[in-house]
């Protein structure tokens, strides 16, 4: 019998890692189908929370973050596509590529996951961003992205105008912080275990099925 596990996946859509820790992830889950059960829920994370609607280009936001010369950030955008490249995504991010600011992204997440369509809408969120090179601060583009996703345009739409859910994105992203997590992909389970970073699927398996073991060992 499959060992059901809650899995909270805390991350940004501006996060490389986080494609690479997501796809691990559910190639890790994929293996274990049949011992493992698992809903991920995407909480929220914002890298860069002051990011005026502009965005910021990608070179200059890194080399005032991290002090990285744009040499040293095309190494890593290269090492990072090849590891996207191997759990299955076109990453498509260049010296032209921007930061974009990502709080109605996650607020439209938020909704998302009432509506039972936020993971499909994460995957789309990274394609558009990841792939296509899209404005992620964009109300026009996001309700683009939300109906690629399968959602409805309009009320994807309606939640932007609104500034729904906003109070419930804040409220999560301050309980994360207070929790210890300070960087992502923070991968959380059984709010109890805590793997972090782009981890590849074979520390993931190992994890769970751990974590699975230690469930289903009866009391000392």
């Amino acid at each position: 019998m499959a060992r059901t596990l809650k899995i909270d996946f805390v991350s940004d859509v501006m996060c490389p890692w986080c494609i690479v820790g997501l796809g691990g992830l559910e190639e890790a889950l994929r293996r274990l189908d049949g011992v493992v059960e698992a809903e991920i829920r995407f909480q929220p994370f914002e890298l860069n929370p002051a990011m005026p609607p502009e965005g910021q280009n990608i070179v200059e936001h890194i080399g005032q973050k991290y002090g990285a010369t744009p040499e040293q950030s095309a190494s890593n955008r290269f090492m990072i596509h090849a590891r996207a490249a191997e759990v299955g995504f076109d990453m498509r991010t260049g010296p032209d590529s921007r930061i974009w600011n990502t709080f109605d992204a996650h607020r439209l997440l938020f909704w998302a996951g009432v509506e039972g369509r936020q993971h499909a809408l994460k995957h789309a969120m990274f394609d558009a961003h990841f792939t296509d090179g899209l404005n992620m601060s964009d109300p026009a583009v996001l309700a683009d992205t939300a109906h690629k996703a399968g959602l409805d345009r309009d009320a994807a739409a309606d939640v932007l105008a609104s500034g729904r859910y906003a109070t419930e994105v804040r409220a999560e992203e301050q309980a994360w912080q207070a929790r210890g997590i300070t960087s992502v992909p923070a991968v959380i389970i059984n709010d109890r275990y805590l793997i972090s970073g782009g981890q590849p699927a074979d520390v993931f398996e190992q994890a769970l099925r751990t974590i699975a073991a230690e469930a289903d060992a009866p009391p000392a």
